[in-house]
């Protein structure tokens, strides 16, 4: 029993796994005589506040803008390897996978927009732009050597990428009411780190730390706390010394198993406890249930495959080893499975409560059948033969 434990905690799938059943449990829940139990816990107030530190917020708020900095700050480590030594890190590499991120963020944004413009709901365009890393790659991994395994590094870049475009996205047009004063003393922060980092420092407890008053200023100042995750992430040392490992390396392992097995699993647990009405079910053929379910659906694999076909045309880049058109509708699909960061910039996007709802049910039908349609059409679509090609090995910084 526990080396099935111990196994399944480490297959690739676990994450996803463990992901869903917690959207099912928070379903249950908001539909149970629990549901309004369930509702208060997320918001008693935790913390404490003097005259000059306001550290007292919900339940709720401290999952949303508290561990999801964590969050972030593991996705930031994530970025930050793959443009130093990973899958983006050569233009030859990053092209590709860059290029066909942007068409899947674009497209689904547009597809949004024009089905939203002049409505209330315009402001939700940010939505369909994301894809959740944690369920695309747990689909993909449930496949295993059915799909290339080129294929899992471009998919895996590509949602790094998309990422990447979710959080400029959120600092630049989800951000209001600047308190430029808690943003320079954030930024000043930021850049001591920095130098730390020029120093040769490499104690975690010199950027974790300092992190630490990033997320407190940057929470005051108007900009979503979590991009404070991202700042301290860049900031980490990658370089490594002997062959250990860099201290980016090391504090990236020992985030893996928290965010992917409790944070991410609370956020969705307290963001998905949907109570189900009558009314949603209109609410998926009103603009704003249409415009996330088009965009999540049709936008994702429209826009990567366009992308794919003009980047492979242009000869900027390649198609992943033993992959063929049919694989990269599929990744194009599993790309649609929004959830984590969609909900979170449908938190962000609405201050109406019968709005986020209505998001968040739009994006939990659109990820269910866009994963579920990805995950059928790769299972069926046979695999190039493998042309072996020299490619340019990663060095490390």
């Amino acid at each position: 029993m526990q080396t099935f434990i111990r196994q399944f905690f480490q297959s690739a799938s676990a994450a996803g796994i463990i992901l869903f059943s917690c959207v099912i449990i928070a379903l249950i829940i908001a539909n149970s005589p629990l549901a309004e139990s369930f509702h208060q816990l997320l918001h008693t107030t935790i913390g404490f506040e003097t005259e000059q530190i306001h550290l007292r917020y919900s339940t709720e708020l401290w999952i949303n803008d508290g561990l999801m900095a964590i969050f972030f700050l593991l996705v930031g480590l994530e970025i930050k390897r793959e443009l130093v030594n990973g899958g983006l890190s050569s233009p030859k590499q990053a092209a590709l996978p860059i290029l066909c991120a942007f068409g899947g963020a674009i497209v689904p944004a547009l597809i949004y927009f024009f089905i939203n413009s002049g409505q209330d709901t315009v402001s939700g365009w940010g939505i369909p732009m994301a894809t959740d890393i944690a369920f695309a790659l747990a689909l993909l991994a449930m496949l295993g050597d059915r799909v290339p395994a080129s294929l899992k590094v471009f998919l895996a870049a590509l949602a790094i990428v998309d990422d990447l475009i979710a959080i400029l996205v959120i600092a630049i047009f989800y951000s209001n009411n600047l308190e430029f004063v808690y943003l320079a003393y954030a930024l000043g922060i930021f850049g001591l780190m920095l130098i730390f980092n020029k120093l040769g420092i490499r104690s975690l407890f010199f950027y974790l730390i300092p992190g630490l008053f990033v997320w407190y200023f940057i929470h005051h100042s108007g900009i979503h706390a979590t991009i404070a995750g991202v700042l301290t992430a860049f900031t980490i040392p990658i370089r490594s010394i002997n062959g250990q490992e860099s201290p980016l390396e090391r504090l990236e392992h020992a985030l893996l198993t928290p965010v992917n097995f409790l944070i991410v699993p609370l956020f969705a647990l307290a963001n998905t406890a949907i109570t189900f009405t009558p009314v949603m079910l209109d609410g998926l053929t009103s603009p704003l249930g249409l415009g996330i379910i088009l965009g999540l659906l049709i936008g994702k694999p429209v826009g990567i495959f366009l992308m794919s076909k003009t980047v492979t045309k242009i000869k900027l880049g390649v198609l992943p080893t033993g992959a063929s058109w049919q694989h990269i509708i599929g990744v194009g699909l599993l790309a649609g499975v929004g959830f984590t960061m969609a909900i979170f910039i449908a938190l962000l996007s609405f201050g109406d409560p019968a709005m986020i709802a209505e998001a968040k049910f739009a994006i939990l039908i659109a990820s269910l059948i866009s994963g579920t349609a990805g995950y059928i059409l790769l299972r069926n679509t046979p695999k190039l033969p493998e042309i072996v090609e020299e490619r340019t090995s990663s060095v490390q910084q």
